[in-house]
């Protein structure tokens, strides 16, 4: 099934961007003059997606301020921060059919859209998700070492090797195999790897991670050098 919906996670803290957050919730921050959550929806407006969905949590009024007029729905979870598998949970009654977009607020991407690229290699009769990736040597302002082993059009392993870029396609009913409430979809993903369920896709877009004060002129730089 080909996703018509997608959920824009809004809702963390953003306690490693502190001093940044003390005063508003990460997806308002500004890089390159405009806010992360802008450069998120950009990317959106390029799929045909019916139904646009963002969480809230940490100071959610701020952010719905700020899309005041759209035509966006939103996932309240102001009274408990429920975690990605949980908050992807939360929105199920907010979507459409049960495959969906998900996308994270803390990066900024150049070059070809993500979200087109996972459209497009969608596979649904073996694939419960698939995450976009770039290799570790790639990954702008990210500090971790990598996510998964990665091979063209073979499932995804754990290992090292390629990092998780914050856009994939997932079938929801995958979320029936976990049962607690708060939960990261890192969890769910361990499950699809032991059923080999779970595939990446490595394109050539730019990336970089924007979890930090610092990593902030590391995007802006990419985005303004087309040779980076």
């Amino acid at each position: 099934m080909t996703p018509n919906d997608i959920l824009i996670f809004s809702a963390g803290v953003g306690s490693r961007m502190q001093p940044l957050t003390d005063n508003m919730p990460k997806p308002l921050i500004n890089v390159a003059g405009k806010p992360l959550i802008d450069h998120a929806l950009a990317l959106v407006a390029d799929v045909p997606v019916q139904n646009r969905v963002v969480n809230l949590h940490y100071k959610a009024q701020m952010i719905r301020d700020h899309l005041a007029g759209s035509t966006i729905v939103y996932s309240d979870e102001t009274d408990a921060l429920l975690e990605t598998g949980g908050g992807l949970r939360h929105a199920l009654p907010l979507f459409t059919c049960q495959t969906v977009f998900t996308l994270n607020t803390d990066a900024v991407w150049r070059g070809p859209n993500p979200l087109v690229d996972l459209l497009a290699a969608w596979e649904p009769a073996k694939m419960d998700a698939l995450l976009h990736l770039v290799p570790t040597q790639n990954a702008i302002g990210h500090k971790g070492a990598g996510d998964f082993k990665y091979s063209p059009g073979g499932p995804l392993q754990q290992g090292l090797g390629h990092v998780y870029t914050g856009a994939q396609i997932i079938k929801t009913q995958t979320l029936n195999l976990i049962e607690e409430p708060v939960f990261s979809l890192r969890k769910l993903w361990d499950v699809l790897i032991e059923r080999e369920r779970l595939f990446g896709l490595e394109t050539s877009v730019k990336w970089c991670d924007v979890g930090q004060p610092e990593s902030i002129p590391l995007a802006e730089a990419m985005l303004e050098n087309a040779d980076a």
